[in-house]
């Protein structure tokens, strides 16, 4: 099964598995039956013992083998958790819990040792004690890691779940040019739009299909439409991650300047991106094509084709005539529904021509399945 971030299970904190394990070591000494008060005293102690250092190392080995392992991770996955909560942080609190897990088995077994070699039940009981000391000291230095990942837990969580398998485009451009309409209106009814808390900003996810294959559209607000001198280093590391999985970046323009920053703003905006994700094809569309002053030349054109391609059932990957500007920049309104559908089908082409495949490579994450 796939182990996604929003299925992290609960991580208990310090106190909790403390109480759980000498709860059930209470109830392990009570099932103990034995006439003689030596041997059934022997017994209740090791057993209360062992069954407090199992429950606790079930606990935390269980807990680590539930977070996904980062050298078996996605590189996206692992550049977003570097950002939002830090990759070597997770590691150490993970290896924490294991040092943990095999402390207080080396202490049960120690104690044990020494309840078994005596025949005083006054000493027993001390050994006993002495155990669940030393294993509370041991649980004290791992409650940070317990307590850290149980807040990681809510921010990875909210991460955006993305399909590296699936083809990926992400969306840009400066504030205010339709960004999030034009995601809606290119999803032809079929639209899943969620949205991720990712610090300050949000990443958010759409889905469309075509042709039964899924494309997911990433719009990342605040991280790729601003300057880069105003964008911190966890917002750096967020761009980084968006590397590992673009397989077509489209930047939207706003030819009209509508949108509240200027055209010379937009084209510097335009060169950070082509700096910042230099790896992925990058498509330039304009958008607000029903605000353009006059109107595109071709645009009775290409909403009769169009309209006559979604009469006709939508069938098929024709070769819809694109709505241009008068600079040739691919155009749509989603305003209007003018031009969305010769660009969905050109951006699926681009996406598929830029793929590689290779039968002989195996797909990123594929051990995570079992």
């Amino acid at each position: 099964m796939k182990v996604t971030w929003r299925q992290l299970p609960t991580v208990l904190f310090e106190d909790e598995v403390l109480d759980k394990a000498f709860s059930r070591a209470r109830k392990a000494a009570d099932r103990v039956e034995d006439p003689n008060r030596v041997f059934r005293t022997r017994k209740q102690m090791t057993r209360m013992v062992q069954t407090a250092a199992d429950i606790i190392h079930t606990m935390l080995t269980e807990t680590v083998h539930s977070w996904p392992s980062l050298d078996q991770s996605p590189q996206f996955d692992v550049a977003m958790i570097e950002a939002c909560v830090g990759t070597d942080d997770y590691r150490h609190h993970l290896s924490m819990l294991q040092w943990g897990a095999s402390q207080v088995q080396r202490i049960a077994t120690q104690n044990n040792r020494k309840i078994i070699r005596t025949a005083r039940i006054e000493l027993m009981h001390e050994a006993r004690r002495e155990a669940y000391g030393r294993i509370g000291s041991i649980m004290g230095r791992v409650g940070p890691s317990l307590k850290w990942l149980n807040e990681s837990r809510e921010i990875m969580k909210a991460l955006p779940q993305i399909d590296s398998s699936l083809p990926v485009i992400v969306v840009c451009g400066a504030p205010n040019v339709g960004k999030s309409a034009f995601i809606s209106a290119l999803s032809s009814g079929n639209m899943e739009v969620n949205h991720y808390p990712f610090t300050t900003k949000q990443i958010h996810i759409g889905h469309f299909t075509q042709r039964r294959l899924q494309h997911q559209m990433v719009d990342t607000p605040g991280l790729l439409d601003r300057p880069m001198h105003e964008r911190n280093s966890i917002e750096l590391q967020a761009i980084a991650a968006l590397e590992h999985i673009g397989s077509l970046v489209l930047f939207l323009i706003d030819r009209t300047e509508s949108c509240g920053m200027s055209w010379q703003d937009q084209m510097n905006l335009l060169e950070d991106v082509e700096r910042l994700l230099p790896g992925t094809e990058l498509m330039v569309v304009s958008s607000k094509a029903d605000a353009l002053k006059p109107l595109p030349e071709d645009w009775d054109f290409v909403k009769e084709s169009e309209e006559r391609w979604r009469n006709n059932g939508s069938q098929g990957e024709p070769k819809l005539p694109l709505l241009l500007d008068d600079e040739g920049r691919p155009t749509m309104s989603a305003l209007e529904n003018v031009g969305l559908d010769a660009l969905r089908l050109e951006v699926v082409r681009k996406v598929k021509a830029a793929e590689v495949v290779d039968p002989l490579v195996l797909p990123e994450g594929w051990h995570r399945t079992r």
